[in-house]
């Protein structure tokens, strides 16, 4: 399994709404549970945020690859899919 590495941002909506997602996506697929997020906040590592490739938060690398960034004006579904996405990278190795 890869460990996903996620930037997010304090009081940023798009951050509020993955939280949301990655909740209702381990309650319909327990296996989500196992996944390794190791979250950074950016506003308190810029030092770590810096040596990533990414405009918006929240972002999910595996290693340096940038698997999603959410946009503005991002709906929750599209959200929930990338996210579902990146979950199901990180688990099949």
């Amino acid at each position: 399994m890869k460990k996903i590495t996620a930037f997010h941002y304090e009081g940023c909506p798009y951050c509020v709404q993955a939280f949301r997602a990655i909740d209702e996506l381990i309650q319909e697929n327990p296996k989500y549970a196992d996944v390794q997020i190791e979250w950074i906040l950016e506003n308190e590592h810029m030092d770590i945020a810096d040596q990533y490739d990414y405009y918006a938060c929240p972002s999910m690398f595996i290693g340096k690859e940038k698997l999603y960034e959410s946009h503005l004006f991002e709906k929750y579904e599209e959200c929930r899919e990338n996210i579902r996405r990146v979950f199901d990278i990180a688990l099949s190795e």
